[in-house]
């Protein structure tokens, strides 16, 4: 049986590291962010604003070229990579591979869409070699996909429906049975999930934590994405992937539950990006 414990303020206090005042560009986290779609640019674009906002240095977006200039409009913080085709198949995957720079961290998979299970395979068996931590969620969530991470440093967003297209297997509502079943998967594919969900649960297999914060008004669509580039920016600074992933949870709900106080049901994920900075900003430590 895992150990259970339960994030909080005082949780994601303790594991933010104070950031020196001597760093410099790149010292606080870098991150990739692989995704996009012909029908589908929101989705890398709010992973990728998270991932600012929760306070790396530098944001690298690849996403097909017919979104790429869009994107570039939206945001002048990012480090748009264009690739060739509108689906993210072996020649999309090989050229970014020669082109990679230093990151901390990848995540794959917002607003993909299907098809794109070859070239994520040859993403991951690179970033295995590299020994990056990778997050993936929504597209890329497939089976045959996540069992070759094999490694708990790599964290996994479902949430219910896109766990039974991994698992086979529908979470009860029943929060027990639900942390006995992503502990057993956990240790099944050896690697960090994320069952998202009106309570959070996470688990590395051997330790599990839930996660109370948020609110209904965060159904809408995007703020999973959004709680994939925290999640990423939080391991790319150096957050171990089980906390990282704990904390994200909290700190994502506590975004959306600040959006909910300003704007009722009514709420964007782009207003979570906004209230990110007064989520965190009570944990903002600098060192000499």
């Amino acid at each position: 049986m895992a150990i259970l414990k339960e994030t909080s303020q005082e949780f994601v206090k303790s594991i933010i590291k104070p950031r020196s005042k001597w760093s410099r560009k790149g010292d606080n986290g870098r991150v990739l962010v692989i995704g996009g779609s012909w029908m589908f640019h929101g989705a890398p674009f709010l992973a990728s604003m998270a991932a600012l906002r929760t306070g790396v240095d530098l944001v690298y977006l690849a996403t097909p070229k017919m979104n790429a200039l869009s994107i570039r409009s939206m945001s002048p913080d990012l480090i748009v990579f264009p690739l060739p085709d509108a689906k993210f198949k072996t020649g999309c995957a090989q050229r970014l591979i020669k082109w990679l720079p230093a990151v901390d961290c990848v995540i794959m998979g917002p607003g993909l869409g299907k098809g794109c299970e070859d070239g994520l395979k040859l993403v991951i068996k690179e970033m295995k070699y590299r020994n990056i931590p990778m997050v993936l969620d929504a597209d890329a969530l497939h089976y045959d996909i996540v069992r070759l991470l094999n490694d708990k440093k790599h964290v996994v967003t479902p949430h219910a429906g896109e766990f039974n297209r991994l698992f086979g297997v529908v979470p009860s509502n029943k929060v027990e049975e639900r942390c006995t079943l992503v502990e057993a998967k956990a240790k099944e594919v050896g690697v960090t999930i994320l069952l998202k969900g009106p309570i959070d649960v996470i688990s590395d297999g051997e330790t599990t934590y839930l996660d109370h914060a948020g609110t209904p008004a965060m159904t809408v669509g995007g703020t999973g994405d959004v709680l994939s580039g925290i999640v990423g920016a939080l391991i790319a600074k150096g957050v171990p992937s089980c906390e990282a992933a704990a904390a994200g949870s909290y700190l994502n709900g506590k975004a959306g539950e600040l959006a909910f106080q300003r704007k009722g049901l009514h709420i964007t994920a782009s207003d979570l990006i906004d209230t990110l900075p007064d989520v965190q900003k009570q944990f903002d430590k600098i060192s000499e």
